[in-house]
């Protein structure tokens, strides 16, 4: 397993700065934003496909640090209603495919993207529940959206030898590991996991559950998204996790997310990883730097030192016991 981090929270500064950074805290590996929500400023994937130059200078920079990258990030909304949206969004998608062959990088991470309740809606709509029944008509209606987007990008995706790595996070269609399921099964086995254990935390599932449920049907997990998450239940009790106010307003909110160990024990981390190397996944743990109470330097520092303990970085080798 290899400690890495995604870009985004340096944005400001250049890439050759960040690496340094990562590189001199210990990290191997780097996640880098191409579009969408985690912007480009440190790729630009319509720049550097057409631009062979650009490119090598790129990855030199890269190179040049000891680290390698892990996946490229263009998380959108290639499925939202309002038309100028979905083909920004569904766009970068397809430049960073296009990026990522030539740059021989397998995983893309994003999110499955979610569609309004109707082809009249202006916003997207996530549906929650069954009743009334005009939700499920509306669910109906967003899978019919998804399935046929996606088929045609898994097969996009499958010509270039690239993963399109899926967050399972709320306020998308795909939220939790059945829908990422459901979506796979649809429309091609490029549709994989980029797994990102907070959003299953506060929502209360059990990361290490999902992570063997996922792998009992295929080889889903392609890249580890490393990031903490703490369910504050004096407020929980009360009004339940689903929780609609800012993330800045830490002291009243069900939940906010933390650096590595502020969230939940090492422990429960030694189990998580442990079992991603049980059920097959060997590969990038990058950290996601979220955390509202702490500056992104401090927080990934703290987030490098937790995860270089827990990560398991040998082959396993013999048992000479047995």
């Amino acid at each position: 397993m290899k400690v890495g981090a995604l870009s985004a929270a340096w944005s400001a500064q250049p890439l050759e700065e960040v690496c340094a950074f990562f590189a001199e805290a210990g990290c191997r590996t780097i996640e880098i934003g191409t579009g969408g929500y985690p912007g480009n400023a440190h790729a630009d994937p319509f720049e550097l496909k057409g631009n062979k130059k650009k490119r090598e200078d790129f990855l030199a920079t890269i190179k040049d640090h000891g680290l390698e990258i892990s996946a490229f990030s263009c998380h959108g909304n290639p499925l939202h209603p309002n038309e100028e949206i979905a083909k920004e969004h569904h766009e970068a998608w397809r430049a960073t495919c296009d990026l990522a062959q030539q740059c021989d990088v397998t995983c893309v991470n994003g999110f499955s993207g979610l569609p309004g309740g109707g082809p009249d809606d202006k916003v997207p709509n996530w549906v929650v529940a069954p009743w009334p029944e005009d939700h499920l008509e509306a669910l109906e209606y967003q899978w019919g959206v998804a399935i046929d987007y996606w088929k045609a990008e898994n097969k996009y995706a499958d010509k270039r030898g690239v993963n399109f790595c899926f967050e399972m996070h709320p306020n998308f269609l795909v939220y939790n590991p059945e829908t990422l399921i459901k979506l796979r099964d649809a429309c091609g086995e490029r549709i994989c996991a980029n797994f990102d254990p907070s959003h299953l935390w506060w929502q209360g599932m059990d990361p290490a559950s999902a992570v063997r449920w996922l792998q009992e049907q295929g080889d889903v997990i392609k890249h580890f998204h490393a990031k903490d998450v703490a369910v504050y239940q004096w407020n929980a009790r009360v009004n339940g996790v689903l929780d609609t106010k800012h993330y800045g307003d830490e002291v009243n909110r069900s939940w906010i997310f933390r650096a590595l160990g502020y969230g939940h024990s090492q422990l429960e981390w030694n189990e998580l990883i442990s079992t991603l190397r049980m059920c097959g996944y060997d590969g990038p743990l990058s950290i996601e730097h979220e955390d509202s109470l702490m500056t992104a330097n401090e927080g990934f520092l703290k987030a490098v030192n937790f995860l270089t303990e827990v990560a398991i970085h040998e082959e396993a080798g013999e048992m000479t016991w047995a």
